[in-house]
This record gives C-alpha cells, structure tokens and sequence, in this order.
C-alpha cells in the first residue's frame, strides 16, 4: 500500500511516500540532483513498488527546497540534516522496520557517503559523483570532460572507423573539440587531493563501518570519473570485498533506465535480503 505523509526538518515541512510492506528490512530512497522523490520517469516510484513487491517497506521523500517540501534548497552537501529526519520518520511510520538500508545515484550516493554516521545499516550506491559542484552545492547536469579513461576509449574507436576520418575531411567535425578531447588523453589521473569531494569520498569509504553495495554502469561518465578517481579504493575493495562490494554493468544509463532497471532492483533486493 502507498501512502504520502510529511515529516519536519529545521522548520520545513518535507515531503514524503511510503509503500507499506510486512518485511523488516526496509529501503530509504534519497534523490540525486534536483529530482523530485518520484525520479526521472518515475523511475523512483516503480523501483520502490518494486522493492516493496518483494516484502520491503520502501521511504521516498523530496529534501527541502525540492518538489513538494519547504524550505530552500542547500543541495546535496547541505542534505545531512534531511536524510536524518527522513530516516527517523521512516521508523515512526514503519514501526516494525528494525533495519534500514539507504539507495542513491549520483550526488545522493556522495551525499549518504559524506554524511555519515547515520542512523543506516547499510547503503547501496550507485554511480556517486565525484566532479567539483557548481559553486552552489549542487551537482552540475555535465561534467565539462568526461574521464580521461573514457576520452580515451572514446578517440581510439573514432580514429579505428574511416567514417569519422572523412566526416573529418569533409570538415563535419569541430577541430577545437577534437584538439580539447586529444589534449585530456595524456593527462594522468592524480590521487583524490585532501579536501575535495574525491578525497572526502576517499576518506569515507576508508572509514565506512557497515554494509556498503557499489553499483556502476561502465559506460556512464559520472561513474567512470568514480572509477578512475577512486581506482586504488575500489581496488582493495574489490580484491578483499568483506562488508564493501563493487558490481559493475556493462551499460551507459546513469539512472538504470529500460531494462537496466531489472538489474537495478534485483541488486539492491539482494542487498536487503
């Protein structure tokens, strides 16, 4: 059963869905970027039918200053405060959860990283955001390069296929992107610098006592940046995985649209069960 209710947080009013389940295990959905609790599409909203299908109650709300809750938007960074109150009034309205396990993409991801400790048993995210904000504490739409691994990749397979030479030729191709992209391939990534977000999401993860699921779609720029920025961290996670797990999709969906949904669901299922 889904219901809408509020809860308050410093002041404001904030917004919020829950789909009501038996099980006592329950999901807290955080949004990334600006979106409203029911996600690109509502995207969101079926994932938490879906979770709750499967014997999960699952919380979504909208953080202040964001769809329809008061109070101004400070961003992802400014949003501890939001995700705590959130957290607690998913207890009050799903008594019988006794544990909770929190979901982010993108900017959420980062935000339940760098906002711990709370009151969570275990996080699941996906794709968090490692680029510098707008100035603003809000993720930009666009990182203004996408990770020099991905540059790359990119440029070898263009200079492999004689389709984009004569597209170059014929002068169809911007020469000043070109240059900018060819220029990014001999930068080397450097290791996250102390006081940046890479760096904050690198100590956190050093730090992170409970249950953590990393899932990433290989082919989005914003989890390619994670990788490449975070590689020596997702190394050792990888290597002695113990309570941190790293699962990859071979998919370029940030948000796990169309079928990368199914894939989506049955992870973070599991990482409830």
């Amino acid at each position: 059963m889904r219901r809408h209710l509020s809860f308050a947080c410093d002041g404001a009013a904030l917004a919020a869905t829950l789909d009501d389940a038996p099980g006592s295990t329950g999901l807290l959905i955080v949004s990334g970027g600006n979106e409203i609790r029911s996600g690109a599409h509502r995207g969101m909203a079926m994932l938490a039918q879906r979770v709750a299908a499967a014997g999960h109650p699952v919380f979504r709300f909208d953080r202040r200053g964001i769809g329809d809750s008061e109070g101004g938007n400070g961003g992802y960074r400014s949003s501890g405060p939001d995700i705590a109150a959130a957290i607690a009034a998913f207890r009050d309205a799903a008594p019988h959860v006794a544990r909770i396990a929190a979901f982010g993409n993108c900017d959420a991801a980062s935000a339940l990283l760098l906002h711990q400790p709370l009151a969570l048993d275990a996080l699941i995210l996906a794709n968090p955001w490692t680029y510098a904000d707008d100035g603003g504490g809000e993720a930009a739409d666009e990182p203004a390069l996408p990770p020099v691994s991905a540059i790359r990749a990119r440029y070898l397979s263009r200079l492999k296929d004689p389709r984009s030479l004569l597209r170059l030729l014929k002068g169809e191709i911007d020469v000043r992107k070109l240059a900018r992209g060819l220029s990014a391939m001999g930068k080397r990534s450097t290791e996250p610098a102390a006081g940046s977000l890479a760096g904050d999401l690198d100590a956190a993860l050093a730090g992170l006592r409970r249950p953590a699921t990393i899932l990433l779609a290989t082919g989005d720029r914003t989890a390619q940046a994670f990788m490449e920025t975070l590689a020596a961290p997702l190394a050792r996670i990888e290597a002695n995985p113990g309570t941190l797990r790293v699962e990859r999709l071979a998919s370029s969906s940030h948000s796990f649209a169309g079928d990368d949904s199914e894939w989506l669901a049955t992870r973070i299922i599991a990482a409830l069960e």
